[in-house]
């Protein structure tokens, strides 16, 4: 995984998160676009366009809903001569992913031939079996649309032929890569070597001492302090989310806030009998329940009246 991107098809090349921040590799290899896929994609070179795709490694990520767009970023840089890297942190699991069914949407390869041009060209490679059965998935329901589509989109056929004797020299080369024991498929049984280090190895058990709970106190939940007026007005517009799965986490890096889910108004709905709104108040309408009128304070009785009656003189 430390060895460089590498290369499996012209103009596409599959690599880790390291060798995405390698300039001089960059450089070497002419990349001019890259397609970030991982748990905080970003742009990383102010000179490369990019795609981020903000995507977990977990076999219950979605990645198929990505698979249209990351197909048109790649195939319209590779038709103007450019050079594109798919990275994840690896280069194992999710670029391969999006490799694998970039090339299964410009070539008439199927998922898993598609996976075996990319491991004679990156013997790492290994999506994971969530990904595995999306590819599946992908070409049983919708890899026709998607190759009709981006015929329509893309009629150029500069790349057809080129594609595919690239895919078949490397399929020849496949078998060959097997048989001497320099490629693996990824199914090598525990405890058995792995002929290129990808896969498990004897399986090793092992024992932790478990901390003992007694005489200590559970870790208390950090106290959250009330929001300050400044802080209210603030979060809006300083704080951004950016969501790990979903059509929302496709995008370039932009940073940008999510909308509010509560609005600035309170509804009138919520408002407790007797209580008038601001709209009433502004329109001078009566609420709908007559307010109670409070109970005067023994402090602010009414003073008696101040007249004296005087008793009949006797005179």
């Amino acid at each position: 995984m430390g060895n460089g991107m590498n290369k499996v098809l012209p103009g596409l090349y599959v690599g880790n998160y390291r060798d995405s921040k390698d300039a001089s590799q960059l450089e070497r290899f002419e990349i001019t676009h890259i397609v970030a896929i991982h748990d905080a994609a970003r742009k990383l070179h102010s000179d490369k366009h990019y795609l981020c795709v903000m995507a977990s490694d977990t076999p219950d990520q979605n990645l198929t809903q990505y698979f249209p767009l990351c197909n048109d970023f790649i195939h319209a840089a590779r038709l103007r001569g450019g050079n594109v890297l798919i990275h994840c942190l690896a280069g194992m699991s999710r670029s391969v992913t999006v490799a694998v069914a970039y090339i299964m949407s410009v070539t008439s390869l199927n998922w898993k031939e598609a996976l075996k041009v990319v491991r004679v060209g990156r013997a790492v490679a290994n999506p994971n079996f969530g990904f595995q059965k999306q590819l599946q998935d992908f070409e049983m329901f919708k890899l026709a649309e998607e190759r009709r589509r981006l015929k329509e989109r893309y009629p150029s056929l500069a790349l057809v032929s080129q594609d595919e004797e690239q895919c078949r020299q490397m399929l020849s080369s496949y078998q060959s890569l097997i048989l001497s024991r320099d490629l693996c498929e990824g199914d090598c049984a525990m405890g058995q070597t792995c002929p290129t280090g990808m896969c498990r190895g004897p399986s090793k058990r092992i024992f932790r001492r478990k901390s003992s709970t007694r005489g200590t106190t559970p870790p208390q939940s950090p106290r959250m302090l009330p929001a300050t007026p400044s802080m209210t007005r603030s979060s809006s517009s300083s704080l951004s989310r950016r969501p790990r799965s979903g059509p929302a986490g496709l995008h370039s890096y932009t940073g940008s806030a999510p909308p509010s889910r509560a609005g600035s108004r309170l509804d009138v709905s919520e408002l407790p009998p007797g209580v008038m709104s601001w709209q009433d108040r502004r329109s001078g309408s009566a609420p709908t329940t007559p307010m109670a009128s409070p109970p005067v304070s023994p402090q602010h009785w009414p003073r008696r009246s101040s007249t004296m009656v005087r008793k009949p003189s006797n005179t």
